[in-house]
């Protein structure tokens, strides 16, 4: 076991440290984005070679004018899939504040229920600024939403809060450095990754700790569950109705975007960083669980 990840004081002063970097570096979105400020001529809404549609056959149809919609509206299936995946989030932040209440630890859970929210807000407020309706998931994707938020407090919600923060962190960071991006996107993805980076962290020791007490037999049900949860979540992130804005099928969309060469791609790079932390510590052994991963098109070829 790593030295002190079974240490209780070691957890809280992690949640300690974290306490100050909150109350430190704290941004607030009302003023921090120029909500009246007009969106830019010409400015895109997402990177373009990161579109679910780039480099395939319905992609090369589309003109100029399209692909920016098309980009407007993945961007908005983003964002939608982002508050709901944050209100889950912080349904499990707020099981740890009931099994411990008064410690540091969960001091920093009911904080970052708070930035949570406000991240809710700000992506909530995009939304509105675009024009365009937020996207619902399916009467499938709720349900097995729904049966996520009974996941054993452990492991796997650790896990699962990285596999949604850091596939969205990886792309944030990209997006907020494109000059071509409209301004708004770009400051709105510089503050959430900016304050996302304490949630990783805290998720990360979090995992590690939860990993090292458990053997192999214990582990198992959180690596399986974990491998669902991912085949769950890398189809939701765009919802397939962004394809009627550009007149597309909503099922030919689908199936073009996920059978396309973009698609594993782009996979692979939101998720390699997160993938090489879960396979150091353990949440990738055994081959059922490798091959769940395979099956959702994100493992790098040397894991």
């Amino acid at each position: 076991m790593p030295h002190g990840l079974d240490n209780t004081d070691g957890r809280e002063r992690v949640a300690d440290r974290l306490l100050r970097s909150s109350a430190e570096h704290f941004y607030d979105a009302d003023v921090d984005i120029d909500w009246a400020a007009p969106w830019e001529e010409g400015k895109h809404w997402l990177p373009e070679h990161r579109l679910s549609l780039y480099g395939t056959e319905l992609w090369r149809r589309l003109t100029p004018e399209q692909r920016v919609e098309l980009g407007k509206h993945e961007l908005v299936s983003l964002l939608s899939f982002g508050i709901l995946a944050e209100g889950l989030l912080s349904k499990y932040l707020l099981r740890i504040v009931a099994r411990e209440p008064a410690t540091r630890h969960a001091m920093y859970a009911l904080t970052e229920i708070g930035e949570e929210s406000r991240h809710s807000t700000m992506f909530a407020r995009l939304i509105d600024k675009t024009g365009v309706a937020p996207y619902r998931p399916n009467r499938l994707n709720r349900i097995q939403l729904k049966l996520a938020e009974f996941f054993p407090l452990g492991p796997v919600v650790y896990a699962g809060t990285l596999l949604i923060e850091e596939i969205l962190d990886r792309g944030q960071r990209e997006t907020m450095a494109d000059s071509t991006i409209q301004p708004h996107v770009r400051q709105l993805m510089r503050i959430h990754v900016l304050e996302e980076a304490r949630h990783i962290g805290f998720a990360r020791d979090e995992l590690a700790r939860g990993m090292a007490e458990r053997g192999a037999a214990r582990r198992l049900p959180h690596q399986l569950l974990l491998a669902y949860f991912g085949l769950v979540v890398y189809p939701m992130l765009i919802n397939p109705k962004v394809y009627e804005s550009v007149g597309i099928e909503p099922w030919r969309g689908f199936l073009a975007a996920f059978t396309g060469p973009q698609y594993r791609a782009t996979m692979r790079f939101l998720s390699e960083p997160m993938l090489r932390y879960f396979a150091e510590v353990g949440l990738l052994d055994g081959k059922v669980v490798h091959a769940l991963w395979q099956l959702a098109r994100s493992l790098p070829d040397d894991l």
